[in-house]
C-alpha cells in the first residue's frame, strides 16, 4: 500500500503523453454520426415511428419560426 503514490504519478504523466497529440473538442463527422444513429434509432421506436418523429421536429419549427 505505501508504494501506490508514485505508480499513479507514473500512470499521470503517461495519460498526458497520450492526450497532448488530441485536439480537444474535434470528431470526425463520421464518427459523429456513427454516435448519434443508434440513439436516433432508439427515439424513433421509443415515440412510435418516423411519423410521429417528424411531426413533432415540423411542430418545433413553426415554433421556432421557420
Amino acid at each position: 500500500m505505501a508504494h501506490t503514490a508514485p505508480r499513479t504519478a507514473i500512470r499521470t504523466r503517461e495519460h498526458g503523453r497520450f492526450t497532448a497529440d488530441r485536439r480537444p473538442g474535434r470528431r470526425h463527422p463520421l464518427v459523429a454520426t456513427a454516435m448519434v444513429l443508434p440513439l436516433a434509432a432508439l427515439l424513433v421506436y421509443a415515440f412510435g415511428g418516423w411519423e410521429a418523429v417528424v411531426t413533432q421536429a415540423s411542430s418545433v419549427g413553426v415554433m421556432l419560426g421557420r
